[in-house]
């Protein structure tokens, strides 16, 4: 714990060396001293040390980002699924969901588990095996094996066996001791497997399994269509099949007798075991006879499972194996019950499937009740116990990236009964026809930890739906869906213009605001538009409000007093307030109506709907703010946005200025131009015109020459106008336009450079999902991954270029707008993307009737303040150092029916002049980062106390100010990939982890962090990875995560009978230890794979860490097999004495009659 005392007496308002070249002082931008009374010492307790902080992974949300490879355990009933980048997912109940990650990052070919050891075999792509753990919540690889002269193709690990068999590239079959992950010296060669005069290799090895009637049969399948029963004692092959078409997979019937292969052609063969020279069937499912008789050409059956059931047909299950007449068929999946064709299609192409059956003997009836399909980018599994074969309501979130995620918000420790209520309105929306029967993938435990609290996830789509997630307790489930476009018509081609913005996302979300506590909920879709919502418990009847916001015209073609009188853009400078001006058109202006002709085009990308339109309970449109195209050019996308349901009011602002909108009246209070929000108090020296460009300016011309703009162009390029951080420049969007050099003159503004003829003013609309490391093409022809890597100049080096400044963050709060103000009043603060701050004070009435009524004054810019950088966020403390929180509305159902005897009134909280100056007393401490550096102000005095510079080498991507340990934190993450905490108020460093070494833009968009030590991002498209950067929830982890591994006593083998056992074979007395071991078939070659120790311990999977709880359970069972055995021996034991009794007498009564007999008489 660390105590610090700053004393202020005679504090200036200059920042100690955090000033930055050619800007004015930290304080104000006059540089005088404080006129308010300042406190005389700021006497703050930090609470926070390095200890309270560790970074880790939590868990993984979402479907695995491209799937190939899927395994069960019948017995645990958990799933394992592989991906390409090295990844497994171990799935269980709901709640028991575990991600694991191979080092070497290779693709995982297949997955083997150990039923019901708690372990899992990995096959990878760099040819590598691994035992992976799963006795303990946190599964730890145990053995590698690394094979170093041939490649993997196909592993099998038959039930209760410690012997693997692994078939490689090259034909041959090897075969690794499971327990100590040694391969041994016994291996099937591809020469000895086939017969001599065969001339052709047989090519790998592509399916493997023991035969159900004799364990010491293996089955050998090659690629080519060779089949090979090998007799693992004999060590020579009881038969070969030749057959014409290359082999996909091998299925056996489960009395051993007969096996079904899938081949390329489509077909499926049958062969039997008496007679292997030709199969006794050939079909093709989806082939159909043609006219001239031959049947047409179909896909390759990629696999088949040949189940039988004991009360019905056997089923066949296959994927593939379509006619290639018809092109553009979905992937299907065919199940064939006795005479019965099912046809199941699919939306995405299946990777790989598998049959769930009652038992895990393979030589048993298997009885299967569902199938799971792994999908591309889906997974479903079916229902095989009624006849139209339903599919599971999946209890996993799989379906976050049904459209691609753009944004990402996350919300800690909110109000308890949001979640209810936005689920019982959610599940109104629900699908239906699911089987009604239990999720089957049931395995693992998992119960509700002690350190939870309510979380949201929002989630923003390319589609324009926003999904709520309820993140509580490390799981992800949604609750309630809402759908955006519903505000608007239905764009008709040729008619909307936001075709010409956006090729096929037109309602695509940039941004999300929400106030939990008011939920009020406002959308920024990339159509440069803003939608409000209310919610409500009941369905209404609303007609939409409509506003249009003009911050595109430019100001240079204005060339005449008249028209500078209809100029909505930016109006003067005042010394008062800005009020509502007459000229903020709600409607656009119909054509032909004495509109100038610059305006005649003035329409928004999307039309609203203009009638009255049923909505149903859940959240609801209000209001609607669009910027529209002025003079054939396109609106520039909305870079920041905040809103406060106390005061009533919505601020937003982009690269070419900023807008006040009072939501409550449905009126435009401020629209200006950055530069004139500064009025006389720009802190830069702006560049004058060339008399050259004066002459051309004001004698109206408009457009500029193909070389004046690219020269314009490339001057206005500056490092931090790329806006990786959600600024100016979106990833679905070009960079901003170029700017004219600015002028010392009021209403003049940047100028916005002229597309070229068919040049598209914005890219497509990509999803936070889709981005890979390269920002927007600019003019410079720089990389994304340049913009990361390169050290972003200052903001202020970057004024030579002249770049367009945009409105980077906006924040509503109670601050003191001047240093003169001696109570604090509603404030706005802006911050901009040349490292400007900006505080605009606010008169709001706190009547609620005056409220509706009365105008709200907004006065001149007060303090402008200054840091490195583009500003990312604002935070305020009180002088303690404990959080200020913005005022809010108390929710209240606006729709409900109306109580005479309880009106509604709108309930405020910290917002009262009472509690204001309870509150904030001698003043405040202001928090503000940026890019390149963070800052505390005192307000009012506005002398800065503390500055710390957080990357000269990077810049910064996302910044929070967050709870943590019943203390206050400011958290950050950077371009290249490190996470810091910093102290507040002192900005003393915590924590500094290189976590993210690679970044890209999709990390970039996504990441965003929240209370309780928490943070997201999205790590792939389909996949949202939540982390952890506090130590108390690191340590309670364990118990937060689910048990993967439960005892549980594996089901008995069925009597097989006397008969079956006589003639079926000797299957029970194979000892593959004594024909795999050392002691038989000796060591194997040193140079054909090396075992890696891996770091779950080379003692083995049994001995292991896992949880006392489970070692108890494994005990109890234990001890309740050995009392069974005990009991068993206690019986036999009995028994034998009585027939030890019995034989002693017969035996003594045998002597007595023979004792007196002479030898010659027997």
């Amino acid at each position: 714990m660390k105590k610090f005392r700053k004393v202020l007496d005679g504090l200036t308002t200059s920042s100690p060396g955090g000033g930055t070249m050619g800007s004015p002082s930290c304080g104000s931008a006059a540089g005088t001293p404080t006129a308010a009374p300042t406190p005389k010492e700021i006497d703050v307790q930090e609470t926070l040390v390095s200890e309270n902080f560790q970074l880790c992974k939590t868990v993984r949300h979402g479907f695995p980002y491209q799937p190939t490879a899927l395994a069960f355990d019948p017995v645990q009933k958990i799933l394992a699924i592989g991906s390409r980048s090295g990844g497994v997912r171990i799935l269980g109940r709901p709640g028991v969901d575990c991600f694991c990650q191979h080092e070497s990052g290779a693709a995982v070919l297949q997955l083997q588990f150990l039923i019901n050891e708690g372990a899992l075999v990995t096959a990878c792509a760099d040819d590598t095996l691994h035992l992976w753990n799963l006795r303990q919540r946190r599964p730890a690889i145990l053995h590698s094996l690394k094979f170093n002269r041939e490649r993997i193709t196909f592993c099998h690990l038959p039930f209760q066996s410690k012997w693997l068999y692994v078939g490689t590239e090259r034909g041959n079959t090897h075969i690794v001791n499971i327990e100590s992950f040694i391969l041994s010296g016994y291996v099937i060669m591809w020469n000895k497997a086939i017969e001599l005069s065969t001339k052709t290799h047989p090519g790998p090895v592509v399916h493997l399994s023991d035969s159900p009637k004799d364990e010491g049969k293996l089955l050998v399948g090659f690629e080519s269509g060779t089949i090979v029963q090998w007799d693992l004692r004999a060590k020579k092959a009881d038969f070969r099949i030749y057959y014409d078409e290359a082999i996909h997979s091998v299925s056996w019937h489960h009395e051993g007798k007969q096996f079904m292969c899938s081949h390329s052609d489509g077909s499926l063969t049958v062969w039997n075991l008496r007679n292997t020279s030709k199969p006794i069937q050939v079909t093709f499912p989806h082939g159909k006879i043609q006219k001239d008789g031959k049947k047409e050409s179909c896909k390759p059956i990629l696999k088949v499972d040949y189940k039988t059931s004991r009360n019905s047909e056997p089923f066949v299950i296959f994927s593939g194996g379509l006619s290639y007449d018809k092109a553009g068929r979905r992937p299907t999946l065919t199940i064939m019950h006795g005479k019965a064709i099912t046809v199941l299609e699919m939306d995405y192409p299946i990777v790989e499937f598998m049959t769930l059956c009652e038992t895990p003997y393979n030589n048993e009836v298997q009885d299967p009740y569902a199938v799971v399909v792994l999908l591309e980018k889906d997974l479903i599994v079916v229902d095989l116990t009624q006849s139209n074969f339903p599919v599971f309501e999946n209890p996993y979130p799989m379906d976050i990236h049904e459209s691609p995620v753009t944004c990402t918000a996350y919300f800690a420790d909110c109000p308890p009964d949001i979640i209810p209520v936005l689920y019982s309105i959610g599940v109104k929306h629900k699908k239906t026809g699911y089987s009604q029967k239990e999720w089957p993938v049931s395995g693992g435990m998992w119960t509700l930890g002690s350190h939870t609290y309510p979380e949201i996830i929002i989630t923003g789509h390319a589609d324009g739906s926003i999904k709520f997630w309820d993140a509580s307790a490390i799981t992800l489930q949604m609750l309630y869906k809402l759908k955006t476009n519903k505000v608007f018509e239905k764009p008709k081609p040729n008619e909307s213009r936001a075709a010409e913005l956006v090729d096929d996302d037109p309602f695509a979300v940039q941004m999300v605001s929400w106030c939990p506590q008011s939920r009020i909920f406002c959308v920024v879709g990339i159509s440069a538009h803003i939608i409000l919502y209310r919610f409500s418990k009941y369905d209404a009847n609303t007609q939409i409000v409509s506003l249009e916001v003009r911050l595109q015209c430019d100001p240079e073609d204005v060339i005449s007093p008249s028209e500078n009188e209809n100029n909505p853009c930016f109006s003067e400078p005042h010394s008062g307030s800005h009020s509502p001006q007459p000229h903020h058109h709600q409607h656009p202006p119909s054509p032909g109506g004495g509109t100038p002709e610059s305006f005649k085009d003035s329409t928004p990308c999307l039309k609203v709907k203009d009638r009255v339109v049923r909505v149903p309970p859940g959240y609801q449109a209000e209001l609607v703010i669009q910027l529209p195209w002025i003079d054939g050019e396109p609106p520039q996308q909305i870079s920041s946005l905040d809103i406060n349901s106390a005061y009533g009011l919505l601020a937003f602002g982009n690269c070419n200025g900023l807008a006040v909108v009072d939501y409550l009246q449905k009126t435009i209070l401020l629209c200006m131009s950055t530069l004139d929000l500064y009025g006389a108090a720009d802190p830069y020296q702006r560049l004058t015109r060339s008399p050259r460009r004066n002459r051309q300016s004001t004698s109206g011309l408009t457009e500029l020459s193909d070389n004046q703009q690219s020269v314009d162009m490339e001057r206005s390029k500056s490092p931090t106008s790329d806006h990786v951080n959600g600024h100016c420049t979106s990833p679905t969007s070009q960079p901003c336009s170029a700017g004219k050099p600015r002028v010392p003159m009021g209403p003049e503004g940047p100028r916005l450079a002229r597309r070229g003829p068919g040049r598209p003013p914005f890219r497509k609309a990509q999803s936070a999902a889709c981005m890979e490391i390269s920002l927007p093409v600019s003019h410079t022809e720089e990389s994304r991954e340049n913009s990361f890597s390169r050290s972003r100049s200052s903001s202020v080096s970057s004024i030579d270029r002249d770049t367009k400044e945009a409105i980077t963050t906006l924040q509503f709060g109670e601050s003191f707008g001047r240093k003169s103000d001696t109570l604090p009043t509603p404030c706005l603060w802006v911050g901009t993307s040349l490292g400007v701050i900006l505080l605009i004070p606010m008169s709001i009435p706190t009547d609620q009737e005056e409220r509706m009524e009365e105008a709200i004054t907004i006065g001149p810019c007060g303090a402008v303040l200054m840091l490195k950088g583009s500003v990312l966020r604002f935070g305020f403390l009180d002088c303690m150092g404990a959080l200020l929180q913005t005022p809010y509305e108390v929710w209240r159902d606006l729709n409900a029916p109306e109580d005479p005897d309880r009106p509604r009134k709108r309930k405020l909280v910290h917002y009262s002049p009472s509690s204001s100056q309870d509150t904030y007393g001698d003043g405040h401490l202001a928090i503000v980062c940026s890019e390149r550096q963070a800052k505390v102000f005192l307000m009012p005095s506005q002398s800065c106390l503390f500055v710390h510079n957080i990357t000269e080498s990077s810049f910064v991507l996302r910044s929070d100010l967050v709870s943590v340990c019943n203390s206050v934190c400011l958290a950050c993450f950077c371009a290249n990939g490190h996470v810091m905490t910093l102290s507040l108020p002192s900005l003393r460093p915590l924590m500094d982890v290189n976590y993210l070494p690679l970044t890209d833009m999709r990390i970039a968009r996504t990441f965003c962090f929240t209370n309780g030590g928490q943070a997201l991002y999205l790590s792939s498209p389909t996949e949202i990875q939540r982390i952890t950067y506090s130590q108390e929830m690191y340590d309670n982890l364990q118990e937060m995560l689910g048990e993967l591994f439960t005892p549980t006593e594996t089901p008995e083998a069925q009597n097989r009978g006397f008969l079956k056992g006589f003639f079926g074979g000797n299957a029970h007395t194979f000892d593959r230890e004594e024909l795999f071991g050392e002691a038989a078939a000796g060591k194997a070659s040193r140079s054909l794979a090396q075992h890696i120790p891996g770091q779950g311990g080379v003692e083995g999977m049994k001995v292991a860490a896992s949880g006392a709880v489970g070692e108890l359970a494994r005990a109890r069972i234990a001890l309740d097999e050995r009392g069974q055995r005990l009991g068993e021996l206690e019986e036999r034991t009995a028994l034998m004495m009585t027939s030890a009794e019995s034989f002693s007498k017969h035996a003594h009564e045998l002597m007595l009659k023979c004792k007196d007999k002479k030898w010659y008489q027997f």
